[in-house]
C-alpha cells in the first residue's frame, strides 16, 4: 500500500529549527553527478513552511513520477520565497571533478538566494565553502522538505536542459536517459565518438 505523505515526517528537521527561532531555512540539492554528460545541476530554495502553504507531495525527486514531479516544479517555483538554480557545465566538471563542482554549484546557488538563509540543509553529507550555518541529512531530499523542494525543482530542470540536447546531439538519446550511461547512450558514442557536452573523465574509456 502506498505510504501517505507526512507533513510532519518531511518537516521535523525544519520545525525543530523553528522552535529555535529561525525563520529562513534553505534547502539545496543536486542532480546529475552521475550523467556520462550534461551539467550538474544545483537548486537552492526557501520555501514557506506554514502548514497552509505546503505544497504535498514533494519527496526525494528519483521516487516521483516524471508527471508528478514537473507540477510540483511548478508549485514550489509559485510557492518559493526564493530560489535559484545553477548549472556547472561538462568542461568545469572535467577540470574540478564532479565532487568539487557539486560543491561549487551548491555554493554559488545559496550565494545567489536574494534571502539569506539563516541556516542551509544540504543532502548528503556535505560540508560547504558558505559563511552560513549549515547541516548535512543523510537522504536529505527524502527526509527534509526543503532539500526534497530543490532536489524537484533541479531534476525537472535538468532533465529538460537534457531533452534539448537531444535535439542538438541525437545520436545518444539523451531524451530518455538524460546523459545516463545507458545502452543506446553508449552504443551512440561508440558509433559517433563523443558529442561537446560530454563529460571527457567520464567517459575515457569510449
Amino acid at each position: 500500500m502506498k505510504k501517505e505523505w507526512n507533513a510532519e515526517e518531511k518537516l521535523r528537521y525544519e520545525r525543530e529549527l523553528i522552535k529555535q527561532g529561525v525563520k529562513y531555512i534553505a534547502g539545496v540539492d543536486e542532480v546529475g553527478r552521475g550523467p556520462l554528460a550534461g551539467p550538474v545541476v544545483c537548486c537552492a530554495v526557501i520555501m514557506p513552511l506554514d502548514e497552509t502553504e505546503l505544497v504535498v507531495g514533494v519527496d526525494d525527486s528519483k521516487k516521483v513520477p516524471v508527471k508528478k514531479r514537473e507540477e510540483l516544479s511548478k508549485k514550489l517555483k509559485e510557492r518559493a520565497l526564493c530560489y535559484t538554480v545553477v548549472e556547472i557545465d561538462e568542461k568545469t566538471i572535467d577540470e574540478i571533478n564532479i565532487l568539487e563542482a557539486t560543491k561549487l554549484g551548491m555554493k554559488r546557488a545559496i550565494e545567489s538566494l536574494p534571502i539569506a538563509p539563516e541556516i542551509v540543509l544540504t543532502d548528503g553529507n556535505m560540508t560547504l565553502d558558505i559563511s552560513f550555518p549549515q547541516k548535512s541529512i543523510i537522504h536529505g531530499d527524502a527526509l527534509s522538505y526543503s532539500i526534497g523542494s530543490a532536489s524537484i525543482i533541479a531534476k525537472v530542470h535538468r532533465d529538460a536542459l537534457m531533452d534539448e540536447y537531444a535535439k542538438e546531439y541525437p545520436h545518444y538519446a539523451f531524451e530518455k536517459n538524460k546523459g545516463y550511461g545507458t545502452k543506446a547512450h553508449i552504443d551512440g558514442i561508440k558509433e559517433h565518438g563523443l558529442c561537446p557536452i560530454h563529460r571527457r573523465t567520464f567517459t575515457k574509456k569510449f
